[in-house]
């Protein structure tokens, strides 16, 4: 067989197999069965050196005309393999346009943002201005300037978070740290005195944490909205009207409000704010244990010994406080049972609101 004869029958043969390739990396392989280096047709056309002077001419047309036919056919079927995988790609990816799109709730605020957001529009619209301070708190701002005794029960460390040191002293395990995680937001009425002489009139909600195991009333992480007026002639009247606007702006006009003595170190008179059941209007049910009244939160009027801390001439101003939580309102508002709902994370309980 002459040398044409043999780049005829190796281009016939790379053809074929050119032709039966089904994919990309199987017409790869096959280019450089033929075409590479070490190809098939590379090897014939080193021999070309060996041809007569007057052969070489024609073998060279030949080889030529057979390179080039290889390549036109390895990039045909490139393109039609290319092609295909590109169809049969999309049909593998292809989106059912007539299937229904999948349901996207939009979000929105926490309900006990909402009921903080609603408590502090009352209060906004009354004139009172929003006060913040830290979450880790000073012992002396949290129970000291608020008029709690040294042995006063909710100083333990078994009631109370208290934080640790930079220096890792073991104190805040003896329950003797100087910081711990404030207890109530009344810490923010103490900051506020402290640089600001009356009139004052302000509302500080935040997050406060007690040692309590998380029940259907109690939580360990809660948030609660302190209260604070502090100005000539406040008597204890302007308290209980003021709680009373704000109870019924909260739970609707025809609910009723009772005060009922009570005791708390930093208020004195104090008292505890009661609402009347929305579900019995006031006649006693199970949800109100049949008293008729829920409790709502508890209040009084400054202590002198707490503008003493604060540089306020007790003689010339009076003031009140009040502390309410967020998760009790939110509760007794739309009959929530349990207050661990609201930090439980199910969707079904937060779509109701």
């Amino acid at each position: 067989m002459s040398i044409v004869d043999e780049l005829r029958a190796l281009e016939v043969e790379a053809l074929g197999a050119i032709g039966s390739v089904s994919d990309l990396p199987a017409l790869e392989d096959v280019r450089i069965a033929f075409l590479g280096k070490k190809g098939s047709l590379t090897a014939v056309l080193r021999g070309l050196g060996s041809l007569p002077a007057d052969e070489r001419p024609a073998v060279g047309k030949v080889s030529n005309e057979v390179r080039e036919a290889l390549e036109r056919a390895l990039e045909a079927r490139k393109e039609e393999l290319a092609g295909a995988a590109m169809a049969d790609r999309f049909i593998a990816e292809a989106v059912d346009v007539t299937l229904p799109g999948r349901l996207r709730l939009p979000g929105k605020r926490h309900l006990i943002n909402q009921t903080v957001d609603d408590i502090v529009k009352v209060f906004l619209g009354l004139g009172y201005k929003i006060a913040e301070g830290p979450e880790a708190e000073l012992d002396y701002y949290n129970f000291t300037a608020l008029n709690h005794p040294p042995e006063h029960p909710a100083r333990a460390a078994t009631d109370t978070f208290y934080l640790r040191d930079l220096s890792g002293d073991t104190a805040a395990i003896e329950g003797e740290s100087d910081v711990l995680l404030r207890t109530h937001t009344s810490p923010v009425q103490v900051r506020v005195m402290e640089r600001q002489q009356p009139p004052i009139y302000v509302l500080a909600p935040g997050k406060v944490y007690r040692r309590d195991v998380a029940d259907p009333s109690h939580l360990p992480q809660f948030t609660q909205i302190e209260g604070l007026v502090v100005d000539e002639g406040i008597t204890f009247g302007d308290l209980k009207g003021t709680l009373e606007h704000f109870v019924r702006e909260i739970f609707g006009p025809d609910r009723k409000v009772r005060l009922r003595p009570h005791f708390f170190p930093f208020t004195e008179p104090s008292a505890e704010v009661d609402v009347s059941c929305g579900m019995c209007g006031g006649s006693g049910c199970r949800s109100c244990s049949g008293e008729g009244w829920l409790e709502v939160l508890g209040s009084g009027m400054v202590d002198p010994n707490v503008f003493g801390y604060v540089g306020i001439d007790p003689e010339r101003y009076t003031g009140f406080a009040f502390g309410v939580g967020a998760e009790r309102v939110a509760a007794l508002k739309y009959g929530i049972p349990d207050l661990r709902l609201f930090v439980d994370g199910d969707m079904r309980f937060l779509r109701q609101f």
